[in-house]
């Protein structure tokens, strides 16, 4: 029996956390979710992961610097990056470092589910 997808939510924000676990809990998806980058850092379960959705302003260390400490310590989850406050220069180097996308709130269920996707797909190469 083939296990369902495990996605990681990373957002300061409960209210986002929270929604968005139950989003992807309804299409399927195995969810964890933390209320920082360091919460994350320190208890999940990083090789079990398909992807992690993390937001790109939290209060610590902000999704882009936890997506370039992933890649540092070599352990390369894939990164969907979310931000209320869209800045071309931050996406421009998110895409540059390797996440799969930056996606600016608000955005539909479809379209976070479809980075997903990609995601999931990439990580099980």
């Amino acid at each position: 029996m083939q296990r369902k997808p495990l996605v990681a939510i990373v957002d300061d924000n409960e209210s986002i956390r929270e929604t968005t676990k139950d989003l992807l809990e309804s299409a399927g998806l195995d969810v964890a979710t933390f209320a920082s980058a360091e919460d994350f850092l320190g208890s999940a379960p990083l090789p079990d992961l398909s992807c992690a959705v993390a937001d790109m302003r939290m209060s610590g260390m902000n999704g882009l610097a936890l997506h370039e400490h992933l890649l540092a310590a070599g352990t390369p989850v894939p990164i969907i990056l979310m931000t209320a406050y869209p800045d071309e220069r931050a996406r421009a180097r998110a895409l540059e470092t390797g996440v799969v996308a930056y996606l600016t709130k608000p955005f539909t269920d479809a379209e976070l589910l479809g980075c997903i996707g990609a995601a999931v797909r990439e990580r099980s190469r």
